[in-house]
């Protein structure tokens, strides 16, 4: 039996960028979501998690990242921190799933459909 070892969620507090106004915590929030995704390595990270059904262990992502498992483990971290990534330990290894709830929201922060300036 795993333990999540996820962290709170900083993306519930986001709101659509197509908001009439945001606050400076929803846009600080909204903020480090698209940092974590700053990454080409990260992308494909959420990518590989995005494309299985199945929690993926650390150690089946190292090859096709392309990066050591110490770097390709500072990623993950990163994501899990975003509140994008859910961690759970197996035993010594930790496997990842993608958040699906906070890839919606996600989506419908980078909703701009109906905003201005069309």
């Amino acid at each position: 039996m795993g333990v999540d070892m996820s962290v709170a969620e900083p993306i519930a507090c986001c709101a659509p960028l197509a908001s009439p106004a945001l606050s400076v915590e929803e846009a600080n929030a909204t903020a480090s979501i698209f940092r974590a995704l700053a990454d080409p390595a990260r992308v494909r990270i959420v990518n590989l998690l995005a494309t299985n059904a199945e929690p993926v262990c650390v150690c089946n992502l190292i090859e096709p990242v392309g990066l050591s498992q110490p770097t390709v483990s500072h990623h993950l971290k990163t994501l899990v921190d975003s509140g994008l990534v859910a961690r759970e330990q197996r035993g010594k290894w930790a496997y990842f799933s993608l958040k699906r709830d906070a890839v919606d929201r996600l989506s419908a922060v980078a909703d701009l459909k109906g905003a201005c300036c069309g």
